[in-house]
């Protein structure tokens, strides 16, 4: 089968070409065109095709990563949004919570206040009101409020709707049949509601994600039927899916009902590609490490499983977002972050970037601000003539001329200047892979790091060197792994039911007839795809807490019918969870079952491992012998032989040690001193380091 994976990002799209029969990848990249992503994406496709010889209507499965809904939140950029509620909670999605994004500031910025996804004046409220825990009607739905809402609202002007009522995790009847209204009073409108968006308990983050579900909606719709009107011109009549922030892919259908399930599909695509990468050399604890321009995006897999943010965790722009994700944390820090002086004379490293244009002053393209790219220049660690391949050549007096500005005025020279730079840059990196393990009670001595995106094998190993990480896994086509994560996932859906149930009075066979009805809600998702039941695995967990605690922790549920027994292991086994989060555990305290959780894995084509390029020998794989400056054994920062080889001519298994570059068209990978690499039968470069017990 033929597979093309296509992963949109801010400055190129990347596209990579898979043939399970030949076990052939071909890879492309073309500038994303941001007006409309969808012209890049099939333009990529299509020149793709061209140069393969491959006719589009050859292609069996298009996967695609999309940035489209992270960018509507991003740069606040949606449909005029409407909300009907129950009267008197109309600034639910205001007054949010007592937390704030910092807690001890006078003056920040609160985005659901400053930024809301709806104005006031278009959060209409209607009589409505059903009870938990039963869902008895207390007061009963006023259909002609709602009518009157919904013209009001299309009066105004209003694209896309929510429905958000109180308690309707209990019985979404309501929210379905206001819904039913307004699409009767106004056809054209994008509606969705909080029970379809995300069927448990927490108002505020309901309310604020199905919000933001309408908000981006009607963009997401029409970006969707874009996309099928460009493939149908192109003569591409592949079976299409798109990438969703759980770890797998959906339906167009689903896309376009529920947007909000694809703000991370870029990243989550990185996490899965860093996964594969690390699985084909035989390594299942993973930290995936995606460098770009911008930002760094760090996960983790144990034992070939991806961590799943909770409902704490989960923010996008300062706004709560209550749908199940990856465990994905993003800092400022890609190889356009800027490096200064703040106003108190401390050395700093982003967050902000000098972007795509103009870009790093080594780009040639009118940057004069100091970047990580253009200290890496300066330390001889990117090679002036191969960038990208050769397609693009750096300015190497430019770049020497922007440290040589910051140097001045911090008192350093040029060159312990840029490797102040990436000291800055990689602590922290290793701090925001720190946060993400040991702070959870994780060694990260245990994992393997994968390393991805245009900068990540630059900086790769001396970030894991200061975490004590012993190796670094650099996939063979690092600036394109998120496009590669996309063919080799699978069709996957979750549902999510509240229970509010206690250990010292739980009823079992409630438990277990809310955890069959929510699979089978899912079978019936599948079956829309065309997925029987027989095909489809089922995945169970649940949100537990102490009771009286704020926030839950995720714990694994067995599969089958849960007894006595089974409850008393899963009890155990959130003991166990909470003493590595947290250091201790209440074991006398009862515990709170609050969400069930099911997750739905339906089998899709994936792509296997790929030929491994086998060079001939080291000294064909060398291009150059050069001048790079490393911090030696003693500590002192020295300019070093350092050996540059090329990615493609590389034996298969001779390892070579550091200082060395690593030069190929999508990335560069550096080897500094005490550390030794070599690439192995996947296909992947694997570097081994030397680090202090």
């Amino acid at each position: 089968m033929k597979f093309i994976g296509v992963d949109i990002g801010g400055t190129f799209t990347d596209v990579v070409f898979a043939d399970t029969e030949s076990s052939d990848i071909r890879i492309h990249k073309v500038p994303t065109t941001p007006d409309d992503p969808s012209l890049g994406m099939l333009h990529s496709v299509r020149e793709l095709c061209e140069r393969e010889g491959l006719a589009p209507g050859e292609v069996d499965h298009l996967f695609h990563g999309t940035t489209i809904a992270t960018n509507a939140v991003l740069t606040h950029d949606g449909a005029r949004t409407g909300m009907i509620t129950n009267e008197g909670y109309r600034d639910i999605v205001h007054i949010g919570r007592h937390q704030r994004p910092q807690h001890y500031s006078i003056r920040q910025e609160i985005p659901w206040q400053d930024r809301p996804f709806v104005r006031r004046r278009h959060r209409l409220t209607v009589p409505e009101r059903i009870t938990p825990p039963a869902g008895e009607v207390l007061v009963p739905l006023d259909e002609e409020a709602v009518r009157r809402a919904a013209r009001r609202l299309r009066d105004d002007g209003v694209e896309a709707v929510a429905v958000c009522f109180l308690f309707s995790w209990v019985d979404p009847g309501h929210e379905e049949r206001a819904a039913a209204i307004v699409r009767e009073e106004f056809p054209e409108c994008f509606v969705t509601t909080s029970a379809a968006v995300s069927p448990q308990f927490r108002e505020f983050e309901r309310f604020t994600t199905t919000a933001m579900n309408a908000f981006i909606g009607p963009r997401m719709r029409d970006y969707m039927n874009r996309i099928g009107d460009r493939m149908e011109e192109a003569g591409v009549s592949a079976e299409f899916h798109v990438m969703s922030s759980n770890g797998g892919v959906a339906t167009v259908r689903t896309v376009s009902e529920r947007p909000v399930v694809t703000l991370l599909s870029g990243p989550a695509a990185g996490v899965l590609g860093g996964r594969w990468t690390g699985e084909l050399s035989g390594r299942r604890k993973l930290i995936t490490f995606d460098m770009g321009g911008t930002s760094a995006d760090i996960g983790i897999v144990d034992e070939g499983r991806f961590a799943e943010a909770t409902a704490r965790d989960t923010w996008i722009a300062g706004y709560p977002v209550l749908v199940s994700m990856i465990d994905i944390h993003t800092i400022g820090a890609g190889g356009g972050s800027i490096a200064r002086v703040d106003q108190g004379g401390g050395f700093r490293v982003g967050p902000e970037s000098a972007g795509a244009v103009p870009g790093p002053a080594a780009y040639g393209r009118g940057g004069r601000e100091p970047t990580v790219t253009d200290a890496n220049v300066v330390l001889g660690r990117l090679d002036r003539d191969y960038f990208l391949g050769g397609a693009m050549a750096l300015d190497e007096g430019a770049a020497g001329a922007a440290i040589g500005r910051l140097a001045a005025r911090i008192g350093l020279d040029d060159r312990e200047a840029a490797e102040g730079v990436l000291a800055i840059v990689n602590a922290n990196m290793a701090n925001a892979i720190s946060s993400r393990t040991v702070q959870k009670g994780v060694d990260p001595r245990d994992f393997s790091l994968v390393a991805f995106g245009g900068a990540g094998p630059l900086h790769a190993v001396e970030v894991a060197a200061r975490i004590g990480i012993p190796e670094v896994i650099v996939p063979p086509y690092p600036g394109i792994t998120s496009a590669v994560g996309l063919l080799t996932t699978e069709l996957r859906y979750d549902a999510v039911k509240t229970e509010f149930q206690v250990s010292d009075g739980l009823d079992l066979d409630r438990l277990n007839r809310d955890l069959a009805t929510v699979e089978a809600g899912i079978a019936s998702q599948f079956r829309d795809d065309g997925v029987e039941r027989s095909e489809v695995g089922f995945e169970r967990s649940g949100d537990l807490r102490y009771v009286g605690q704020g926030y839950e922790l995720r714990v694994p549920f067995p599969a089958g019918e849960i007894g006595p027994a089974e409850a008393k292991e899963l009890f155990a086994r959130f003991h166990e969870q909470h003493r590595a989060e947290y250091g201790h555990v209440f074991e006398e305290s009862p515990i709170e079952i609050v969400n069930v959780r099911v997750v739905g894995v339906g089998h899709t084509p994936t792509i296997g491992a790929p030929p491994a390029a086998r060079g001939e020998s080291l000294d064909a794989a060398r291009v150059r012998t050069g001048r790079g400056a490393f911090r030696t054994a003693g500590g002192e920062l020295a300019e070093v032989e350092t050996q540059f080889y090329l990615r493609d001519r590389l034996p298969v298994g001779e390892s070579f040690p550091g200082p060395a570059v690593v030069l190929q068209r999508d990335s560069t990978t550096v080897i500094p001193p005490r550390s030794a690499a070599r690439a192995d039968e996947a296909g992947n470069l694997i570097i081994t380091i030397e680090v202090s017990p």
